[in-house]
């Protein structure tokens, strides 16, 4: 399946990513002292089921949906926890928010893992790889969590892809290479292919997808039914169904999760100008500006506080969003240390003109914002930045960054 921009033609491709561990890794970063250690979610009850093993309790043969009494049996030393659906949920909105903003197409499965449509992130990012590699990084700063990237032609693919090289995997199948990669695998594999209908291919001598490839369609229907057929195609990564788009955006935002509570004011201060450039940078990416700035600040005894002001003008500029949480932030009041500083915008609108009668500057100031995004994104985020990015060691010359070279080529994104 191609797609067209401009008459030129754009190679599809479908990223999917997949949270490893959920619930374990959530206990193994809120609870240190979990870390390397077995972790197994469950309930309590006889007939309870594990829900997610850590990947120190699969080593055992712990798996998701055994019985938790046979996972004690296998696994005795192990670390046995009731889930904490609340602790699950906030890091699924953290994790759901950022990939929100890295693919024109978004659909989420579940709380640990959606399909993104990133066809022409080009613009963007040099190549696919580095769209896999620029998402892992941001939900592993923000949230402090690892998750496993497939990228692929389509969803078929791309989610067998992120399986590949868990956990903290990055896999891309490229196009004309389908067939090839999927040849050994077990057909157990392939999407619909369950329980009954593998030991019905195995009876019949399908063991591998090779041997579903080499095969007469006639001969897998006969066995299978219409069944057959979709296997056929999937066999050789044939899947065109569509990323479904199943969120409208209404709001847009960004946070971080500190290893080290904050207290000093000028660090405090510098973490809410990154954020509120974040936000406003995403708001111009979708073409929206947003009357309402919402702070949010978690501290070091987990109590979390959340700000909102509605501005007289909508905006997409970073000052203005950066003024208003700053504004936020005084009406907050600070006795301890901060763990958690997120930026938002909501109320969000179509962008417009920002000239008028009252202030005619800010359509310049837009057209100047606009300009940096077009430099960062030709040239990379370290091209040109606003001075608060820059770190005290890199501000008086003594460190600098550099992205790490991309190997994949851009051709196709």
């Amino acid at each position: 399946m191609m797609k067209t921009k401009g008459g030129n033609a754009m190679k599809r491709w479908i990223m999917h990513v997949d949270m490893d561990a959920f619930f374990a890794s959530v206990e193994q970063r809120d609870f240190p002292e979990y870390r390397g250690k077995p972790v197994i979610i469950g309930g309590k009850s006889r007939r309870a089921v594990v829900a997610t093993a850590s990947y120190e309790a699969r080593k055992y043969g712990v798996h998701s949906a055994m019985p938790v009494m046979q996972a004690r049996e296998l696994c005795p030393e192990g670390i046995f926890l009731p889930p904490r659906f609340d602790a699950y949920r906030e890091a699924s909105e953290q994790i759901h928010e950022i990939m929100l903003h890295y693919a024109s197409a978004y659909e989420p499965i579940s709380l640990d893992e959606a399909f993104l449509d990133i066809s022409g992130m080009g613009i963007h990012y040099p190549t696919v790889g580095a769209v896999g590699r620029a998402i892992k990084k941001e939900i592993a700063d923000k949230v402090r969590l690892t998750a496993s990237v497939g990228i692929a032609p389509n969803k078929f693919l791309a989610k067998m892809a992120s399986d590949m090289n868990k956990p903290d995997g990055l896999c891309i199948i490229p196009y004309g290479k389908e067939a090839q990669i999927l040849r050994p695998l077990p057909v157990r594999r392939l999407w619909g292919v369950g329980e009954v209908t593998e030991k019905k291919l195995i009876r019949a001598r399908f063991r591998t997808i090779g041997d579903i490839q080499d095969a007469p369609e006639s001969r897998l229907t006969a066995l299978l039914g219409s069944q057959g057929s979709v296997l056929k195609r999937l066999a050789f990564g044939q899947d065109d169904r569509p990323v479904q788009a199943r969120r409208e955006i209404k709001s847009i935002g960004d946070e971080s999760t500190y290893d080290e509570d904050l207290t000093d004011p000028d660090r405090i201060d510098r973490e809410i100008a990154i954020h509120s450039d974040i936000v406003a940078q995403r708001l111009r990416k979708h073409r929206r500006m947003a009357r309402t700035v919402s702070l949010k600040i978690r501290f070091a005894s987990f109590t979390t506080v959340t700000r909102a002001v509605t501005l007289p003008e909508s905006t997409s500029l970073q000052k203005e969003i950066y003024d208003a949480a700053r504004t936020l932030l005084r009406k907050i009041p600070r006795k301890e240390g901060i763990r958690l500083i997120g930026v938002a915008c909501s109320n969000l609108g179509p962008e417009v003109s920002m000239a008028s009668l009252f202030s005619r500057d800010r359509e310049k100031k837009l057209a100047a914002e606009r300009t940096i995004d077009e430099i960062q994104r030709k040239f990379g985020k370290e091209a040109l930045r606003k001075g608060f990015w820059l770190t005290e060691e890199e501000a008086t010359g003594k460190k600098s960054r550099k992205d790490s070279d991309d190997a994949e080529t851009a051709k196709g994104l």
